[in-house]
């Protein structure tokens, strides 16, 4: 369960089987001092360390939704609506994980309503594939938003939006590492970046720490180990362009 009101939340979205770059994230949230980790879907696919990461997610008893790659990897969705090289990562995630990690994520839930907050790795309308990239998603998003926070994955951009309660206008902030953003009554929608699979140009890292008690989000990157994460993906055999992109924050 997510308790509620009063604490602070590591926010982490697309993990992707990257146990390196989670582990950094944890020593750093650490750091920062956190309470309870909320994970936004993808923990698995692309990444080697499908077992290991879920495995950490467990023992933090962390929360959190299903990702369309959680999906294929647990036999849920079909591979065919990937594209080639998501495909092939997800064959290979289902072939290698344990039944412990297909019956977590199998469990997973798409939506996660609780207090003044919602988790979904999409959007509202579309929990599992459509990206709130857009004005017309983040419109059908807040139409179905009945929390005043809701937080999503997906993009592997960092970014909160806005809508004015009565112009429905969006206010859009794109934040940078240690970036505060004050989030207000809403309705408002966090996305903390990617964990495991950055594609905006920084290859670091990202999460969120959502302060419950300030309304705050403040955003970070990390560094970590890329080199061994691309390693243990070649020793894996997985496609060479997934793990080159990791180095390019694309």
């Amino acid at each position: 369960m997510l308790r509620w009101p009063g604490m602070r939340v590591a926010l982490l979205a697309d993990i992707h089987a990257n146990l390196a770059a989670l582990e950094a994230v944890l020593r750093d949230a650490a750091a920062q001092g956190f309470d309870a980790c909320w994970h936004l879907g993808d923990v698995v696919g692309y990444g080697p360390d499908p077992d290991a990461v879920v495995g950490r997610l467990v023992e933090l008893e962390a929360p959190g939704v299903g990702g369309n790659h959680d999906g294929a990897a647990a036999g849920l969705l079909p591979l065919d609506q990937f594209v080639p090289l998501a495909a092939e990562a997800n064959r290979w995630t289902a072939q290698t994980i344990s039944p412990a990690t297909l019956e977590f994520l199998r469990g997973l839930p798409q939506v996660v309503r609780d207090g003044g907050v919602t988790l979904v790795h999409g959007t509202l309308a579309d929990p599992v594939w459509e990206y709130f990239s857009t004005y017309e998603a983040a419109e059908r998003h807040f139409a179905l938003q009945e929390t005043p926070w809701s937080v999503t994955g997906h993009t592997h951009l960092p970014l909160v939006v806005r809508q004015g309660p009565v112009s429905g206008e969006l206010d859009i902030v794109v934040p940078e590492h240690g970036g505060v953003v004050e989030l207000g009554a809403g309705p408002v929608c966090i996305n903390p970046g990617s964990v495991g699979q950055p594609r905006d140009g920084d290859a670091r890292a990202g999460y969120a720490i959502l302060d419950t008690g300030t309304g705050e989000a403040t955003f970070r990157r990390v560094e970590y180990d890329i080199a061994a994460t691309q390693q243990r993906m070649m020793a894996a055999g997985l496609p060479g362009p997934l793990i080159e992109r990791l180095a390019r924050g694309r």
